[in-house]
């Protein structure tokens, strides 16, 4: 992988392998898989140009990352991060999220339905929780920009401002996406008015509450 871990693939074994990676065979005998993808239509431009889609972003990020990498150095951080980013990879895949990009010590990702992206995130949580880290995300439900494989727009800015609101293990969602969850299981603490760089006028954000 690119962070440097390596996984050795064996006869029999179901396995993920996520992007960034480089392979090859040992041993002479031929390798045959059988293989699954996930679905890779959702927000996909038809072409050149721009497109604009309406979905909901999911950001995460590993508290004290810093830290925690200079206490346990270079190569136990990486090995720390490679179940991280694996587990994080294997929940976007459940609740039919699209990795947009990673940040080193966090994901931003998108869902065609806000009710998905705040499972993904709780689950991303617990999951991380199980290795030793601490995981804050933050979801909000904005338009945004695609030329290709980019990603631009007002709501990724506001997404990541939100999140760094946010305490470890918690969940923040914007006004948008609370408004879009009205009448779900979902349950909701109003934060309050809350100054997000880059916007004229305090936005309302929420925590999301862990279920009973």
């Amino acid at each position: 992988m690119r962070e440097g871990a390596e996984l050795l693939v064996e006869a029999g074994q179901l396995y993920e392998v996520p992007p960034g990676h480089d392979a090859w065979v040992v041993g002479e005998e031929p390798w045959i898989t059988i293989d699954w993808e996930p679905s890779t239509a959702f927000a996909r431009t038809e072409g050149g140009g721009f497109d604009r889609v309406l979905p909901t972003l999911l950001v995460t990020d590993i508290v004290d990352s810093t830290a925690r990498a200079v206490e346990l150095g270079d190569g136990k951080w990486r090995d720390l991060l490679a179940p991280h980013d694996q587990t994080v990879r294997a929940v976007l895949d459940r609740f039919r999220g699209r990795e947009v990009t990673t940040t080193g010590d966090g994901f931003v990702a998108m869902f065609d339905g806000a009710e998905r992206a705040i499972h993904a995130a709780e689950e991303i949580g617990r999951a991380a929780s199980d290795i030793g880290l601490q995981v804050r995300a933050a979801v909000h439900t904005g338009e945004i920009e695609l030329e290709g494989g980019n990603v631009r727009g007002a709501a990724m800015h506001i997404a990541a401002r939100i999140v760094d609101l946010a305490e470890p293990g918690q969940v923040y969602a914007s006004w948008a996406t609370r408004e879009l969850l009205a009448g779900s299981s979902i349950g909701f603490t109003d934060r309050g008015l809350r100054n997000l760089k880059g916007l004229p006028e305090a936005r309302r954000v929420y925590l999301v509450e862990q279920p009973g």
